[in-house]
């Protein structure tokens, strides 16, 4: 690594309309939590990253959280993986298990329109 500059990965969202739109139950759900930052769109990525604190607020919807919680292990070992992958420049491999978590979304999606 140089002395005074750094690269960087970044995951970004590439929502075909917005995280609401393509995830109308899931921003539904935690837009009550933090609509701001739904309204921003972030990756479903940093939304595994913060599903810790959003299982813990999410206490006053128990449908959604117990789905949330079915996957959240799962979630929690992708995210890590996509972390160790890029640590590691195996981008196609974080690109693998980022198409993970977007199929466990679909699930979860699904469950909660059920």
């Amino acid at each position: 690594m140089s002395k005074i500059m750094q690269l960087t990965v970044r995951v970004r969202p590439y929502y075909k309309k917005s995280l609401k739109a393509d995830f109308p139950a899931i921003g539904r759900g935690l837009s009550y939590l933090n609509e701001a930052w739904i309204e921003e769109g972030p990756s479903l990525y940093d939304i595994v990253g913060r599903l810790d604190k959003f299982l813990y607020d999410l206490e006053g919807n128990p449908p959604f959280r117990e789905i949330l919680l079915k996957y959240r292990d799962k979630l929690r070992k992708l995210h890590n993986e996509v972390e160790e992958h890029i640590a590691n420049w195996k981008l196609a491999k974080a690109d693998q298990a980022l198409y993970q978590i977007e199929d466990v979304f679909d699930q979860i999606e699904w469950e909660l329109g059920s």
